[in-house]
């Protein structure tokens, strides 16, 4: 038996129906289930319950074939990323039993026990509860316990109780599809018919990577479990000995907090654009204050005074003895140079997020950019939600207004024309730029159709921006630069 000699403590944690135990969890149903997934321009089955694999179904199959089959199948598609995330939270979750753990692909876990198995009672203790917590959760889990990951990772997908990594079959060695079956074809079926065969031969033919699995199964090639570094988490709490009343407690405690919470936001690079805090009261009811702010902060100073109207109408009941601030929304916010005309921007941002507490943050607008390229459809009043509008990438005039015809003809600018009771002559022109309309528009052929946009400059002074419609020819004014 491989590495007999040595103290098995890596554990893998396979799921081989972690998308469908998700689903299932969510939304229970009864009878043969399957998530499909689009791939090869059809709908595939992309994991099985066991009632599903039990009609005959499998994997990779259409999810038509299936349906013939097995007409009492259920199914919903499947959701790779929500999957991922789900994975993401069992690797927070095995933390209790080891502080090394990392993925293992898109379905299993492996976990470093090395120094902390004795804290559950033994290896088999630890294994055993790891496997009756994860069954009570529905998930459906097959473990592994080796001396190294690749020795765990094939005694879980491919293992039994008291199995010899000898006896696996040669896939245990975590090898493409194809080297599997030109080994077996050689007659080389297990792990052990391939560690007695020589390796000369096996490198000529497969390659070094065939060796450097077996030796990282045996031990002989070095294989560490990498740990992901969890997510920033933006959230403090303060428990009080005593339940307090005061709204100058209240908002002192909340002072507390905000330092605390404003560090970890500047340790980060981030600022708040939205704040969560709960009250919890000594009868055990809480309540809950939400502060959504015009623009990302992250000082102290300026966030604690947003919360006193808030505060003042919070029902304390018989006394407040927990608070938890968290900030359910972030975004990146770099360090900024200090300066003494900064004040104006933060006044104004304050004074929004105080009217905004009031009527509602969605009720104060301003123009932002709409995803439109047609001039007069490029902007519109959204709900004022602090990010900063990007910047056209094109060169647009600083006065934007309906179009103004002009008598003119031909598809070049005009050398003289008159605009607004002014005769006016073209000195420098630049151009064209075409704007097509969008299709999906009814109107597309009318005033939203083709438009053949120009710069011009004149003697007198305005410096315009013309277009020509070649479908209906006129020309027309619509902008100028300052």
């Amino acid at each position: 038996m491989f590495g007999a000699t040595r103290r098995r403590h890596i554990v893998s944690v396979w799921f081989p129906r972690l998308p469908s135990d998700r689903a299932l969890r969510l939304q229970p149903v009864e009878g043969p289930f399957a998530l499909s997934l689009r791939t090869q321009n059809s709908d595939r089955i992309h994991c099985l319950n066991p009632a599903a694999e039990g009609a005959g179904l499998h994997l990779g199959m259409t999810l038509s074939q299936a349906r013939a089959f097995c007409p009492d199948l259920q199914s919903r598609p499947a959701d790779p990323v929500q999957d991922m995330r789900f994975l993401q939270g069992l690797r927070r979750w095995a933390g209790r039993y080891s502080p090394l753990v990392g993925l293992d692909g898109c379905d299993g876990l492996a976990l470093d026990i090395a120094g902390v198995d004795h804290l559950f009672g033994g290896t088999d203790a630890m294994i055993g509860d790891m496997r009756h917590r994860l069954t009570r959760a529905g998930l459906t889990a097959r473990i592994g316990l080796g001396d190294t990951p690749g020795a765990a990772w094939a005694l879980s997908h491919h293992g039994g109780g008291g199995s010899d990594l000898a006896d696996l079959p040669v896939a245990a060695l975590r090898i493409d599809p194809d080297t599997v079956t030109a080994l077996q074809r050689l007659g080389l079926r297990t792990i052990g018919d391939v560690k007695a065969t020589a390796r000369a031969p096996l490198a000529r033919r497969f390659g070094q990577g065939l060796l450097d699995r077996l030796d990282q199964v045996m031990g002989l090639r070095a294989e560490s479990i990498i740990p992901l570094a969890d997510p920033p988490h933006y959230a403090v709490r303060l428990t009080l000995p005593e339940p307090i009343g005061l709204t100058a407690d209240v908002m002192a405690g909340i002072a507390r907090l905000l330092g605390r919470l404003c560090n970890t936001l500047d340790q980060h690079g981030a600022g708040a654009l939205a704040l969560r805090l709960t009250l919890r009261r000594a009868d055990g009811e809480s309540r809950r204050v939400d502060l959504r702010l015009a623009t990302t902060m992250r000082d102290p100073a300026r966030i604690l005074p947003l919360f006193a109207p808030a505060i003042e109408g919070v029902d304390a009941g018989f006394g407040i003895d927990q608070l938890r601030l968290e900030a359910t929304r972030v975004a990146p916010m770099p360090q900024q140079q200090i300066a003494t005309g900064g004040a104006g921007s933060e006044a104004v941002a304050d004074l929004i997020t105080r009217l905004g507490t009031r009527v509602g943050l969605d009720n104060i607008r301003r123009l932002s950019p709409n995803d439109s390229h047609i001039p007069e459809l490029s902007m519109a009043l959204a709900p004022d939600g602090g990010e900063t509008p990007p910047a056209s990438p094109r060169l647009r005039p600083h006065w934007l207004f309906p179009p103004e015809p002009v008598t003119a003809r031909g598809p070049k600018p005009p050398q003289q024309f008159n605009w607004r009771r002014m005769r006016l002559t073209s000195a420098e022109v630049s151009g064209p730029e075409r704007i097509c309309p969008e299709w999906w528009r009814p109107d597309r052929d009318g005033p939203h159709g083709i438009r053949d946009y120009w710069r011009v400059e004149t003697r007198q002074g305005p410096r315009l921006w013309m277009f020509h419609t070649p479908q209906n020819p006129g020309w027309f004014v619509q902008g100028e630069f300052a």
